[in-house]
């Protein structure tokens, strides 16, 4: 039995174009492994700690090898809790719109949280970075109201994907796999965009 963790990444729910294909995306997975666990966070109902003041020290102290103080011990207790969760699942699923070209704020905190020294990676002056989530796939829901084509001038544009992509790597993820819904503004092109999307879902969650 395995443990699949779903992170939500945006605030519109029910007008959600990322979060429909997600559900589509878990529908089938669901029927596809009915004894496997699906461990939901909604990034808009989920409480993150801000990374400042003893949780910004504490990771400091770490860096530099010293001893946290008691008030940096108890902040970062919370942020290794949050990482544990996130680390405890053998795959995941991340739903993520694109916000100005990047992604959503509350999704970058996610990031900063769990990017830790001595949990998320480690680094050596012999070896440099290495990711420590590791031998486990992830699949990317991207939804964008533009097109930001491989080889064009917008793909420069495009922060969300490559910035995602980016940390996943950084972390240790290998197997990536990437669903983009795109024009969602175009009244005329958005809805076959979105059942495109669902419809690859759904054959990618049959073998997930």
């Amino acid at each position: 039995m395995a443990k699949l963790l779903y992170v939500e990444s945006s605030p519109r729910k029910e007008r959600s174009t990322s979060i429909a294909v997600a559900r589509a995306f878990l529908e089938v997975y669901q029927a596809t492994n009915p004894g496997d666990t699906i461990d939901k966070i909604d990034l808009w109902n989920f409480p993150m700690p801000e990374f400042d003041g003893p949780a910004l020290e504490a990771k400091y102290a770490i860096l530099h090898r010293k001893n946290p103080s008691v008030e940096q011990e108890a902040a970062w207790k919370t942020i290794v809790d949050i990482f544990e969760r996130f680390a405890s699942a053998d795959k995941y699923l991340i739903s993520l719109p694109m916000w100005n070209f990047g992604v959503p704020y509350k999704f970058k905190q996610f990031v900063d949280i769990l990017t830790q020294p001595g949990l998320a990676f480690r680094f050596s002056h012999e070896t440099g970075y290495t990711g420590l989530v590791t031998n486990r796939p992830v699949t990317v829901i991207y939804a964008r109201g533009s097109e930001y084509p491989e080889g064009s001038d917008l793909q420069r544009l495009d922060l969300q994907r490559r910035y995602v992509d980016l940390w996943l790597g950084f972390i240790g993820f290998r197997e990536i796999e990437s669903i983009v819904v795109e024009p969602t503004l175009d009244p005329d092109r958005s809805e076959k965009a979105k059942r495109v999307a669902i419809e690859t879902a759904r054959e990618d969650a049959a073998v997930f």
